[in-house]
């Protein structure tokens, strides 16, 4: 019996090794501080989440251009980096802005929230956009990328 759970337990830490942290999908927007708030927050004044992780560049502030990332890793849970790289109107260069996290093991939701005077239209959105999942070695987990970030191959 014995060997069988040894045997097992090798086979399920093997077959998360392969596993790929993948993003599922990527949303954008422009979210306004009382889309964020539920009814909780009326009796106990404190933010309710749920079950998404928000990241802010300013934590007090909550309206902002936000990226709703939905991710699944079939992987043990790690601390990451979101970096986020951006193209504002009008922007000759990108602006990068680091987000760090603790990724669960399953599927998760993160709201990257460009807040206070990262970001101040409504309006406005970026012309182009790459988001990385980092390892804390370095190593690009898993990324995605807007249209216009760069040209079609053979272009």
């Amino acid at each position: 019996m014995f060997p069988r759970l040894v045997l097992l337990l090798v086979l399920s830490a093997v077959s998360t090794l392969g596993a790929e942290l993948t993003i599922v999908r990527t949303f954008t927007g422009w979210r306004d501080a009382a889309s964020f708030k539920r009814i909780s927050e009326y009796f106990d004044g404190k933010e309710n989440p749920g079950k998404e992780t928000v990241l802010r560049t300013h934590p007090e502030q909550r309206t902002g251009y936000y990226f709703l990332v939905r991710l699944a890793n079939p992987g043990t849970a790690q601390q990451v980096q979101f970096q986020l790289q951006l193209f504002a109107q009008g922007a000759s260069a990108p602006r990068t802005i680091v987000f760090p996290a603790e990724l669960k093991s399953g599927s998760g939701v993160f709201q990257l929230g460009l807040t206070g005077p990262e970001w101040q239209d409504a309006k406005s959105q970026p012309v182009a956009w790459h988001l990385q999942v980092l390892a804390d070695d370095g190593r690009v987990l898993a990324s995605e990328k807007s249209y216009l970030w760069e040209k079609p191959a053979g272009q």
